[in-house]
């Protein structure tokens, strides 16, 4: 009796989970734009800035930590702001990666970006101290390349610290989190 009972109420709240996951909704970054300072990526994103970061999976244990040194510039290709941002990894266990991000100011506030391990393009806009990143980042795991989606979200929270929330998620279902610390080197 409770077999049945119990395979009913799985399937009830696999249902409610799903409905629940529909039923999320994105946070609108014009909701950050009186925040200060104000963010301007060519102007933060300019030199050398490190970051310190982990990688959390969905129960919210660490997994992963790295710290990374980014080399940063700016310039303007046929009328357009473009940003080069290089960053080089250390996991904790000795690893190394490099990814190298092409930034493109298409509007007032809105970027796109490429690197060799996105799929795509990344879309991302300004607002206030905020940036919405998004893209699908192809990962290595276990042999095989997982294409996995980012939704990044930065905040300045003065002229040299950034914080830096990720989620990471295949097929809507949540598989974890980035989070990392920025400081802006002194120029």
């Amino acid at each position: 009796m409770w077999k049945p009972l119990w395979k009913l109420l799985r399937a009830g709240g696999l249902v409610l989970a799903l409905a629940g996951l529909a039923g999320c909704s994105s946070v609108d970054p014009a909701l950050y734009a009186s925040e200060k300072p104000v963010l301007r990526l060519p102007g933060y994103f300019n030199g050398v800035v490190d970051a310190w970061g982990v990688f959390t999976d969905r129960s919210g244990r660490v997994v992963k930590r790295f710290t990374v040194v980014m080399r940063c510039s700016w310039t303007v290709v046929d009328g357009v702001e473009t940003g080069v941002l290089d960053e080089q990894f250390t996991y904790s266990d000795g690893a190394q990666q490099r990814r190298v991000w092409t930034l493109r100011k298409t509007g007032a506030q809105q970027y796109v970006g490429t690197a060799e391990d996105v799929v795509g393009e990344a879309v991302g806009e300004t607002s206030g101290n905020a940036f919405r990143w998004r893209y699908t980042l192809a990962l290595p795991v276990e042999g095989r390349i997982w294409h996995v989606d980012f939704d990044d979200w930065m905040y300045l929270m003065d002229n040299d610290v950034m914080l830096n929330r990720a989620v990471m998620s295949k097929f809507g279902i949540r598989l974890g989190e980035v989070t990392l610390s920025f400081r802006k080197r002194p120029s």
